[in-house]
């Protein structure tokens, strides 16, 4: 099963891991052949499709992934990308923790590991706080074997992680801290500027699995309803508008490590 989420065209989602055909169609900057040629001798290219090969000779096989919209038709092979990855020893229930894998061939971001969790009832991929594993391999010298050493310092994070998540879903909120935690969010999303929506908006669940008052529900109904969109709401000048997904790389890691961070601080001011 395949499908792309966010409305953007160079994302694809699916079921199982995904093939190389599927990433071709989709997501090319993963086979790149080389670093664009802006860069400089000093730049080194890592490859994407030699580590995701390395990787899934580990275990680790793709889900996800996406790139960055680029306006130059020059750069889109070699575009910023992201790669999401779960460990065949990882079995499945309501949450999965995966490695999220980034990099690009143009200068625009470091080869980066970090840790997440995917959700199956909403198909939304939560990205972990900065307090957890953030590993950055430099363009230079060979690194696919510093790039697989990481994927497991990676995994061994997840103790922590589902120890969080635990403890989320043990904590209950009331209407007004869960309002708080909404405000928080929007004034996160739109960088204190005019918001188009109301903070209340962002707590209405989108199923009836997300009714419950815990901390873990309410932090991916924030999440989804923040990355998906398709909010009703009114512009500046009055004209009615719909919240926009988020479909850039950058804007889904930061806004999905802070909605995580905030949901940590939540905890730790219950003190549960």
């Amino acid at each position: 099963m395949r499908f792309r989420s966010f409305r953007n065209p160079f994302t694809i989602q699916t079921q199982s891991p995904i093939t190389d055909d599927q990433l071709m169609s989709v997501v090319p900057s993963v086979f790149a052949g080389g670093k664009h040629d802006s860069r400089s001798d000093r730049y080194s290219y890592i490859p994407t499709i030699e580590i995701v090969d390395a990787l899934r000779a580990e275990g680790f096989h793709v889900y996800m992934a996406c790139q960055a919209r680029v306006r130059d038709a020059d750069r889109r092979g070699h575009a910023r990308h992201m790669l999401r990855l779960r460990h065949s020893s990882v079995g499945q229930s309501e949450k999965v923790n995966e490695i999220i894998f980034l990099n690009s061939h143009d200068g625009s971001s470091s080869c980066q590991l970090i840790a997440g969790v995917f959700r199956f009832i909403c198909s939304n991929g939560m990205v972990v706080g900065n307090t957890y594993s953030d590993i950055r391999v430099r363009h230079t010298g060979d690194v696919t074997g510093e790039v697989i050493e990481g994927a497991y310092e990676v995994l061994d994070t997840f103790e922590r992680v589902d120890q969080s998540y635990s403890q989320m879903r043990d904590v209950s909120l009331t209407p007004d801290e869960q309002g708080a935690l909404a405000k928080a969010v929007l004034t996160l999303k739109y960088d204190g500027q005019y918001a188009p929506i109301d903070s209340s908006q962002l707590l209405t669940p989108r199923r009836r699995e997300d009714h419950s008052p815990d901390l873990w529900t309410t932090l991916n109904c924030l999440q989804e309803n923040v990355i998906r969109g398709g909010l009703k709401g009114r512009s500046a000048d009055g004209r009615r508008t719909t919240t926009r997904p988020v479909t850039g790389v950058d804007q889904n890691v930061r806004l999905n490590r802070a909605l995580w961070t905030l949901a940590e601080e939540m905890q730790k001011l219950k003190g549960e």
